[in-house]
């Protein structure tokens, strides 16, 4: 595993209230795509973004008045970076004794500033607080949860060999075995690599192709129980060893992820879509 311990986490926390865009700590996904690819091959092609939800957003306007509002980030999976989010909460933190003009202000220093961190477009978009919900409302996709299985589990490190196709489907079964469906699962725990904190989230996966085997999908994501990555890594995984043992001809891979410190992080790769769908998991 990669040495984080130079950034924000490995660090004693000093709290800025005062406008600080040098508080983040940008961290190359080379990195970690590197490793992925010296132990699986090369990473199958995806697209998608790292939405980041920002609920404790403040500032003042220029009359001394606090202001907030909830803010979505949307960073692209091609950007250069990840920014490491203990930083991206001290320069969230940063704004909130700090006057501006209008709300459009702020939202462009966000952008500028996340945008050269990444060094990728990061899209900024702010929602008044009683607008957010009919946006992105609390809710669950159609499809099938897999935490009901009455199975015993033994392996809580990541391992891709417990990944298979429904056995009813003989080995090299053409299209005409396919489906399409929505698995999820509210059992998926990850851990920071600084930290060692867990990471809670529940795991959306879409796709189309000869059916997976449930039961070994579902020990497949609890195996990450003890695994030690960055959410946006750990999401980038799962969606490569799908694809490389079930060969779906498509796939989404969405983690929605409990909010820490007031920011949330949710990574979505797919070999189709550029965004993620319009909810959020009961727990955020």
């Amino acid at each position: 595993m990669a040495d984080y311990s130079n950034t924000e986490l490995g660090k004693d926390t000093v709290y800025s209230t005062r406008y600080n865009p040098s508080l983040l700590d940008p961290i190359p996904r080379v990195t970690a795509r590197e490793q992925l690819e010296a132990v699986g091959g090369p990473l199958p092609d995806f697209i998608g973004v790292d939405l980041w939800t920002g609920f404790e957003v403040s500032w003042l306007n220029r009359h001394g008045m606090p202001q907030v509002a909830i803010v979505e980030f949307l960073v692209p999976c091609t950007s250069v970076n990840i920014v490491e989010s203990k930083s991206f909460k001290l320069y969230l933190n940063s704004f909130n004794q700090t006057e501006f003009e209008s709300q459009q202000a702020v939202q462009a220093c966000m952008t500028a500033d996340l945008s050269a961190a990444a060094q990728g477009v990061v899209e900024v978009i702010f929602y008044q607080l009683a607008e957010y919900n009919g946006f992105r409302p609390v809710t669950e996709p159609q499809g099938h949860c897999l935490d009901q299985q009455n199975i015993a589990i033994d392996c809580y490190t990541p391992n891709p060999d417990l990944l298979a196709l429904d056995q009813a489907v003989a080995p090299g079964a053409k299209v005409t075995a396919a489906v399409t469906e929505t698995l999820y699962s509210h059992l998926l725990r990850t851990n920071c690599p600084v930290t060692d904190q867990p990471d809670w989230a529940s795991v959306y996966i879409s796709y189309q192709g000869a059916p997976i085997d449930r039961e070994g999908l579902l020990k497949y994501l609890v195996s990450f129980r003890q695994h030690q990555d960055f959410h946006e890594q750990c999401v980038e995984k799962i969606y490569a060893d799908i694809m490389q043992r079930c060969q779906p001809a498509q796939l989404d891979v969405y983690a929605r992820y409990m909010r820490r410190g007031g920011l949330d992080i949710n990574p979505f790769r797919s070999s189709r879509y550029p965004l993620p769908p319009s909810y959020r998991q009961v727990r955020q």
